[in-house]
């Protein structure tokens, strides 16, 4: 799931910093960088974000104050240099609390845990719509096996069919529409469902007689997916 996301904090270092942090996670989409509550209030009042990261001391209008003007679907992770504001910003229903200096990992464990509260108030995702040879067809999520990127296109294997549905779409758009507590990508060009593998065997995952790589640069993702979903046992 990807959360839209704001800054608001008149330290300007302090702002690249988050911004930073902000592009390169790829489940967050930056909306706007603000200096200020005041320059901040008309845009988001306008087009709320689902995650606002806020600095408690501010001038003019400080964040504990700001925080309850927003709207109520917008959730707040407060940043500041001060740890005698943690107590206050659990008050006001924060979802987290960053002291600065942030470090990228503390700010990545906060982010996961953000997109896993939004993805619990969510209604559960059950089934998608793709569209293949000119028509919308409908695929239940608890039919699909792993997904195949090839260019602009991916394959979609399903354990109902032996032949996989075709589609005119990117595996980031499929990685984004599919639900993450429940898809997990593996490879560049494969997205698997963690509950329908049987077999794991030499860093490829084994589905009949197909055999879908795990690389190097999603494998600890994906070891770490398994072991928070499952019992994972290891010599």
């Amino acid at each position: 799931m990807k959360l839209t996301c704001a800054i608001v904090d008149d330290e300007p270092l302090a702002a690249t910093l988050l911004e930073s942090y902000v592009l390169k996670t790829p489940f967050l989409e930056l909306k706007g960088k603000y200096s200020s509550a005041v320059d901040a209030m008309p845009a988001l009042h306008d087009s709320p974000v689902n995650l606002l990261f806020l600095d408690i001391q501010m001038p003019e209008l400080n964040g504990l104050e700001f925080s309850k003007l927003l709207p109520s679907d917008t959730k707040i992770i407060f940043t500041t240099a001060f740890d005698q504001y943690a107590i206050d910003s659990y008050r006001v229903n924060a979802l987290d609390y960053l002291l600065k200096p942030i470090s990228y990992s503390d700010f990545l464990h906060s982010v996961q845990k953000a997109q896993e509260w939004f993805e619990k108030m969510m209604p559960p995702l059950n089934r998608i719509f793709v569209k293949t040879e000119y028509k919308l067809l409908q695929i239940g999520l608890d039919d699909i096996l792993y997904i195949e990127g090839l260019k602009d296109y991916v394959k979609i294997f399903l354990e109902s069919d032996p032949r996989p549905v075709l589609s005119l779409i990117s595996m980031k758009a499929v990685e984004d529409m599919l639900p993450s507590d429940r898809f997990v990508r593996v490879h560049r060009s494969f997205i698997v469902q963690p509950e329908k593998i049987k077999v794991i065997e030499r860093n490829r995952i084994v589905f009949g007689k197909e055999y879908i790589p795990i690389s190097d640069n999603y494998k600890q993702h994906f070891f770490d997916f398994l072991a928070k979903h499952s019992i994972l046992l290891a010599k």
